[in-house]
């Protein structure tokens, strides 16, 4: 398992794909003291509703705070009934002594106990989430604004195409960040909410004090109240999920034009400045890009969770069969695994070592080829855009044949009134560049994150 119970024991690829904090907030251990702390905040909460004496609500309350569990007959009873909330129920009524045990557990069931501990784990979660997308659309921003005319070659289709520049495609790896940001502005009151709904979601074991206990336990765990019980409709986890790949997606874009801007052949940009970094074991001379690797790894496996989640949808009737346990399963590994390409993309972009003399190199290497489209525009003031288009094609392969640029080409071909000074020169074709880099900027100021 790449999730350890013990914060700071990491197991063989932890480095790779795990995160400390947010696995240290998944680990068995914790979600056993958020599970304690919602049965705790329960009796206290039906306490101050004069549900059950509160004398022994904030026994109860005390006891799930110091309860040490057995683990060993926990892990036994697990695996007897499916499910650990039965077993610490049990061990928290032995705990609190004989007047307090009745009032364990009073009027919920286990996927009360269980939801709401997940609530409190993915809140808890989020904010070492936040802090690193906080810092990595920072890291971006800067680089945008500090490279935003540093010229280099854009291409499509894997292809050399246009002239752009870094700060531009630093911006493209960016604004995906600041609505990401938006996104879970919007979704986070729907998916931090309790849930109490007791046997099959009518709270009838509390008669007419159901919906004033779910306000009070939402107030003393400082969640939401949802609209009713959510044991079968768990959109808001699918929901969560499918934020946690949009985020890795978008750093796996980035990460994907490392990989390609790393080749040798290109030498645009290194991962670091230290090129012992991914050596091989028998190429002495290669430093691989292994961070760019893990996050688009990390991603892959991601989209894969989330299909497991979406069919995890599928509830039947009023509490399920299986889907919720194939949610056990897939959303824990998907917070850690997109903290740990955070995290990652952080250290990129801290890192990374932009080589603005071969970025030059290649635009020069090209010879002209990525004017093209601006040829065909100067052109266009004189002839037909079909003619002009024809006659750049029949200039590519001579400068192609002979070496030669692209532009002394068609000069030496064509005698019209154009400045093929001013045409030869890459950064006279960049278009709005600067306008999109500032507005992507000034969106990540207005979000607060700069």
């Amino acid at each position: 398992s790449l999730m350890s119970d013990s914060p700071g024991k990491l197991t063989l690829l932890a480095s790779l794909f795990g995160e400390n904090e947010t696995g240290a907030i998944f680990s068995d251990a914790q979600f056993v003291r958020y599970m304690l702390a919602v049965e705790g905040s329960l009796a206290l909460a039906q306490g101050k509703l004069g549900i059950i004496p509160v004398n022994l609500a904030e026994q109860i309350a005390a006891g799930s705070r110091t309860l040490e569990m057995d683990n060993m007959r926990l892990s036994a009873a697990i695996e007897k009934a499916g499910v650990p909330v039965s077993e610490l129920v049990r061990q928290l009524r032995r705990h609190v002594g004989d007047d307090a045990a009745d009032f364990v557990h009073w009027g919920a069931t286990t996927q009360d106990i269980m939801d709401t501990a997940r609530v409190l784990q993915v809140r808890a979660a989020l904010i070492p989430l936040e802090i690193m997308l906080k810092q990595l659309i920072t890291n971006l921003a800067v680089a945008a604004d500090q490279h935003r005319s540093t010229l280099m070659v854009g291409r499509t289709h894997s292809q050399q195409a246009l002239p752009i520049t870094f700060g531009l495609k630093a911006a493209g790896w960016l604004a995906p960040l600041t609505r990401h940001r938006q996104r879970l502005s919007e979704f986070k009151p729907r998916l931090l909410v309790v849930q109490f709904g007791g046997a099959a979601g009518t709270l009838a074991a509390l008669e007419a004090d159901g919906p004033a206990v779910i306000q009070e336990l939402a107030a003393l765990l400082e969640l939401g109240v949802p609209l009713g019980v959510w044991h079968t409709q768990r959109d808001t986890f699918v929901e969560f999920a499918g934020w946690l790949s949009l985020i890795t997606g978008s750093l796996a874009k980035m990460a994907q034009d490392i990989i390609l801007m790393t080749q040798n052949e290109v030498g645009e940009i290194r991962e670091s400045a230290d090129r012992s970094r991914g050596g091989s074991s028998t190429m002495p001379q290669k430093s691989n890009p292994m961070v760019s690797e893990s996050i688009l790894a990390t991603h892959r496996t991601n989209v894969a969770h989330l299909s497991a989640l979406h069919n995890a949808l599928v509830h039947e009737h009023e509490r399920a069969t299986h889907s919720w346990q194939v949610e056990w399963l897939n959303l824990p590994p998907m917070v850690i695994q997109t903290a740990a390409a955070l995290k990652k993309a952080v250290w990129l972009t801290e890192n990374f070592v932009i080589n603005e003399e071969q970025m030059l190199k290649n635009v020069a290497a090209s010879k002209g080829m990525l004017l093209g489209e601006a040829i065909a525009f100067a052109l266009a003031d004189f002839m037909p855009r079909a003619q002009a288009n024809l006659l750049i094609h029949e200039a590519v392969q001579v400068a192609l044949a002979e070496d030669r640029h692209l532009i002394d080409v068609l000069h030496s071909q064509i005698d019209l009134p154009i400045d093929w000074a001013t045409l030869r020169d890459e950064r006279n074709y960049l278009g709005s560049y600067e306008t999109f880099i500032e507005r992507i900027l000034n969106e990540s100021q207005e979000g607060g994150w700069l």
